[in-house]
Parts: structure tokens; sequence; C-alpha cells
């Protein structure tokens, strides 16, 4: 296991830089999830930690040593891709083993190490099969097969769940989240689901345009998202960003939206000032029916059951705002929804500079 630095990291191509001065720590065995829209940066971000790509500034230090210089078999990280990139003619045990023979390694040696990994990743029974006899899961395991055998220092993987199915996925994202807990190995995992990421990662990074929004825990993202980009990317469905001023009533400050509906001003909120433009973010889960909180309601415009919950879209102050309530409640569309929200769980960005106030 080992700890991957990142200082000052930038890589142009050609005169276009795509990641802009990128400072990053991860501790030794920590799961670190790099995550953001397409091209944003964060494939590119791996495979510059991987030496398959070379930084244009910047120095990257894996367990404390400058590895800016060494090819990618020199780093001792291992890849898994989405693609599987697995050798077609190969049985699944020559697979898992192919590159410590290439290392040198002894038959018996390899045969060991193939069939520890194979156990832990229930492949024991597939190990004469060949890639092609594999559904898409099983060949995913191989590959990460193929590089837990290695005992890297750090893996990476780069979107390595994208061409399952959403069943598949669910399972192997928790295959993944086991494996580490079991083995520790220092990881850093691309992907652009935030579900992915929030679902697996001790830590996340969320990535835009070349560079970092902002690094924490899946909880601190959601509950503090530092501006209107992390706001507006996590969560599912997305925040209610809503255009509202500050006005001062007889209870306090309160942000009032257009057409006279207004939520209070959480408590914590003190550096507002009247008059002050913002944007007030809602979560559409933290919305509720015949519940304490401030008064809001709008135009029911379109209604989703999902079963255990249905997904209201309404018309709160010229948005189409969401919210997320208990699934079987009555609403038609055109119908007024009349909710609750509780102020402390309101979100408050500055609407000149984007940033949490």
């Amino acid at each position: 296991m080992a700890s991957v630095e990142i200082t000052g990291l930038k890589k142009a191509f050609g005169a276009v830089e795509v990641i802009h001065g990128v400072d990053l720590h991860i501790e030794d065995g920590e799961f670190v999830a790099l995550v953001g829209p397409s091209g944003c940066g964060k494939s590119t971000l791996l495979r510059i930690i991987s030496g398959l790509e070379p930084a244009s500034e910047g120095e990257i230090k894996i367990d404390g040593k400058v590895v800016n210089h060494l090819n990618p078999r020199e780093r001792n990280i291992a890849m898994v891709f989405q693609n599987y990139a697995l050798y077609p003619h190969m049985t699944v045990a020559r697979n898992m083993g192919f590159n410590l023979k290439l290392s040198g390694l002894k038959r018996r040696e390899i045969d060991i190490k193939v069939q520890e990994v194979a156990k832990l990743l229930e492949l024991d029974a597939l190990l004469e099969r060949k890639p092609g006899q594999l559904s898409g899961g099983q060949r995913q395991r191989v590959a990460m097969g193929r590089a837990i055998v290695r005992n890297p220092a750090v893996f990476l993987f780069d979107e390595p769940l994208s061409n399952l199915d959403a069943k598949l996925r669910v399972q192997m994202r928790s295959e993944i989240k086991t494996l580490h807990q079991r083995v520790k190995t220092t990881s850093i995992y691309v992907t652009h689901d935030q579900i992915e990421a929030m679902t697996l990662a001790d830590r996340v990074v969320i990535l835009s345009g070349g560079n970092i929004e902002q690094v924490g825990s899946p909880i601190t993202l959601y509950n503090s998202p530092q501006n209107l980009f992390v706001a507006g990317f996590i969560g599912t469905p997305s925040m209610n960003l809503i255009d509202a001023t500050i006005v001062k009533t007889d209870s306090g400050l309160a942000a009032l939206f257009s057409g006279g509906q207004s939520v209070p001003v959480p408590s914590h909120h003190r550096s507002l000032a009247e008059h002050q433009k913002v944007i007030v973010g809602m979560r559409p889960e933290h919305f509720a029916l015949n519940a304490s909180g401030a008064p809001l309601s709008g135009t029911t415009k379109l209604v989703e059951p999902t079963g255990a919950q249905t997904h209201v879209t309404f018309e709160l102050a010229n948005t189409s705002a969401t919210a997320v309530l208990e699934g079987g409640i009555d609403v038609d569309i055109g119908q007024t929804l009349a909710v609750s929200i509780d102020p402390e769980k309101v979100h408050i960005f500055d609407k000149e500079t984007g940033r949490r106030v």
C-alpha cells in the first residue's frame, strides 16, 4: 500500500490546457473517487498518475517517491479498464497470471497466487474458461483479479462498470467495496456516476473543467456543497436551485422568491445582507407533506411513481422544482401541491460568485 500525492499538476494538449494545477493527497489505504461530467479531466488525471500520459507540469509521488520519470510498470500500480482488456486466446488463469509471468515468477508461484485471488473473487470454477465464454460481470472480475494478483501499491479504476447493465453494476459495486475492505489497497476510481462515487469512496473529488471543485466525504459533499456546481451535481434528483432576494421579516431574514413565497434563512447563514441576490438550494427529498416548516406550493406538472417514492415536478417561483415524496400519494397534474421544508436544510449561495454563503 502507498499514499499518492499530486502537486501543481497541469496537462496541456498543444495550446489547450485540460488540467489546471491540481493538488491532491490520497492517504495510504484510502479509496478516492474522481467524479465529474464528461470532459472534466478525470480520466486524463488517472492516466497521468498511471504513467500512460505525461504531465505538462507538476509532481506525482507514490509512497513518497517522485514517479514522473517512471514508466507504468515501474510505478507499481495496477489499472482496471472499462473494456476489460483481456487476451481472448488465454484462459482465465493465464490472463490473471500473465503479468506475473512477465515479471519472471516461477509457474508454481504464479499458480498459487492466481488460485488465492480466484478464490477471493469466486472465479475458481472458471479458471480454464476463455473470456468469450464469460459474462460481462465475470470478465470484469477477471480483469480485477489480474490487477489484484500483482499486489500493487495502488489500484486505478477507469470507469470499470460502465459496460455493465444496471443490475450488474449494483452487484459489482458491492463486490468492489467488499474487496477494498479486505485488501485495503490505496484505490483511485474514475466514474461519471455520482451514485457510484458516493457509495464506494471514502472521499470524493469533484472535477469540472480541469479543476477540483471540492473534496470531501460523501456525506460532507451532500450536506455542505461549497458552490453551485457541486450542489447541482451531487444528489439524485439534483438539488432545486431557485433565484431569491434576502429580505427582513418580523422573525428575521428570509429568502424571497418571485411570486411572493419565501423561506426563512437558516440560523447559520449570518453573513447575508438585506437586498442581497442569492440562489436558494433545496433538495427534493427534504420536501414533506403535512409537516412543520416553511410552506411552499405550486402547480403540479409531472408525477413519476417509482414504488417506494413518488417524484413530483411542480412550478415554484416560475421554476420547475422536484419533490421526492412517499409512494402512493394522491396528486394529479394541474393540482396545487403544498409542501414544506425545514429551514435548517435550506442551502444559500451567493448569486454573483456561486459560492456557498
